[in-house]
């Protein structure tokens, strides 16, 4: 074979191989449908104005209404600060270390873990929790011996979720 027919012969492979390779590949459509997956009791659209956050705290905590005054007091407090979500914290933080706050002891939560969880989600967001919100609790409660149960209805209290109603 002279140079000349190798070089034709080589060609001719290279346009066979780039016309058996360029084929478009064929785009396969399934029938699925799309679906929105929500949580039931999870969907809040109104937001809590921030003295409806603390009025709520309070009867959450304590069993019992604010009185006028101390709201007054706590209002005066709230606005006299720029950060507003911060002092929601610390007012939430101040109402957990009051005495007659209504919360279970250390050896209650830990006695029944799953039970002091679903009381927490119905306590403050007023729903049941998901399988996996009350795995995913329990197991942080179960292996951190330093959560107490402040921790867990301060987590509960100051979490997006407790803003809306």
């Amino acid at each position: 074979m002279n140079m000349i027919s190798r070089q034709l012969l080589f060609a001719l492979l290279l346009v066979l191989l780039y016309t058996w390779g360029c084929n478009k590949e064929e785009i396969y459509t399934y029938g699925v449908n799309d679906v929105a997956v929500e949580q039931p009791g999870a969907v809040k659209p109104n937001v809590k104005s921030d003295l409806e956050v603390i009025s709520i705290a309070h009867t959450d905590l304590f069993g019992t209404v604010i009185s006028p005054n101390d709201l007054t007091d706590l209002a005066t407090s709230y606005q006299a600060f720029g950060d507003k979500r911060l002092i929601i914290d610390m007012i939430i933080l101040n109402f957990l270390n009051e005495p007659g706050v209504e919360i279970p002891s250390d050896a209650d939560m830990r006695g029944d873990i799953e039970k002091f969880v679903q009381e927490g989600y119905n306590r403050f967001f007023v729903r049941q929790p998901t399988a996996f919100e009350e795995w995913f609790i329990s197991d942080i409660i179960r292996n951190d011996t330093g959560i107490t149960p402040e921790l867990v209805y301060y987590a509960f209290m100051t979490s997006n979720e407790y803003r809306y109603y």
